[in-house]
């Protein structure tokens, strides 16, 4: 059987497998777990991906990945380098520590993220390693349901969002969708599967056929402006500055962190000019790029809090997305 072709472009959403090598353990202790959540952390504030999901198995990890500048390949090996790197140096071996490259597979985000958080989220179940998800600590489960338990880096707000605007009813809801699935046991979403690497509804899958349309086989990037071209961030700042009548060097000047028009304008140019953190902390006085992603967090959560926020924030990006 072939290499599944790796799909990329702006905005695109993956289940990621990693496995260890043979069967392999790759976390040998919590320090390892914990090495591997600091890497994500690091990839998350760097390339500007948004992670749903994640769980850390014995011999295995899932991720639950959303790549608005659609650049998977890289981050997964990135991610995967430095994790090898750092476990070959600890335990004193050498070579490959993944079993070859890591499964992903193309999400259909309206139609089955949330089926895929639940998979995941149920993979210490399925093992039989804990009777619940929520005794399970190495998961992104925990912050699902308890506001104690949320790490900055993970991306709560659109899964939570499906269940209601009240954050406290949301994560209720949630539990009671994840628990429903231990106690009656739900079929897998990716019996669904098409071809090798698309879970999605029929119109998905054929959009996603059509940037394939023409390509080798063996190619491995789908070209990333064919599915939606990238706003240009001086559209996007004209925009939340007539929205908020105030002027552009009032947004990207330093300071004003806290500024709800700022945040906005951030996280616009982040979801859709296709630049990176970096680039984006540039533009805006020079900030840090974890800063970057973490003002575009607190906006997600405002919006998710604020239904007034977010059709002002909906409306702004209508007239500048393409």
């Amino acid at each position: 059987m072939g290499r599944p072709l790796r799909i990329e472009y702006p905005g695109a959403l993956y289940h990621v497998t990693s496995r260890g090598n043979e069967r392999r353990n790759i976390f040998l202790d919590d320090a390892d777990r914990r090495k591997l959540l600091g890497i994500l952390d690091d990839y998350h504030d760097r390339y500007g991906i948004l992670i749903h999901c994640y769980v850390l198995m014995g011999n295995h990890y899932h991720l639950v990945v959303e790549t608005p500048q659609g650049n998977l390949i890289k981050v997964m090996h990135g991610i995967n380098s430095r994790y090898t790197g750092y476990f070959n140096r600890k335990y004193t071996r050498v070579g490959h520590l993944f079993q070859g490259r890591y499964r992903a597979i193309l999400v259909d985000k309206d139609a089955y993220l949330l089926e895929v958080s639940r998979y995941v989220h149920l993979n210490p179940v399925r093992a039989k390693v804990v009777n619940k998800p929520e005794q399970y600590a190495w998961s992104s489960y925990p912050g699902y349901i308890a506001k104690s338990k949320e790490i900055p880096w993970v991306e709560y707000s659109w899964i939570l969002s499906q269940f209601g605007l009240d954050r406290k009813t949301s994560k209720k809801r949630y539990r009671e969708f994840v628990s429903k699935a231990v106690d009656e046991s739900t079929e897998s979403p990716f019996g669904e599967l098409y071809g090798q690497g698309i879970l999605g509804k029929a119109e998905f899958i054929e959009k996603t056929k059509g940037l394939l349309e023409g390509r080798q086989v063996s190619q491995e990037i789908v070209g990333r402006n064919r599915l939606r071209q990238r706003a240009k961030p001086e559209d996007i700042l004209s925009a939340v500055a007539a929205a908020f009548n105030t002027e552009i060097d009032a947004l990207t000047g330093k300071g004003g962190g806290k500024n709800t028009a700022k945040k906005v304008a951030i996280y616009a140019i982040k979801r859709y000019s296709g630049l990176g953190n970096q680039e984006i902390g540039t533009l805006f006085g020079g900030m840090h790029y974890s800063a970057v992603s973490k003002s575009s967090a607190r906006l997600e959560t405002e919006m998710a809090a604020d239904n007034a926020l977010g059709d002002l924030v909906e409306e702004i990006l209508s007239n500048v997305k393409t």
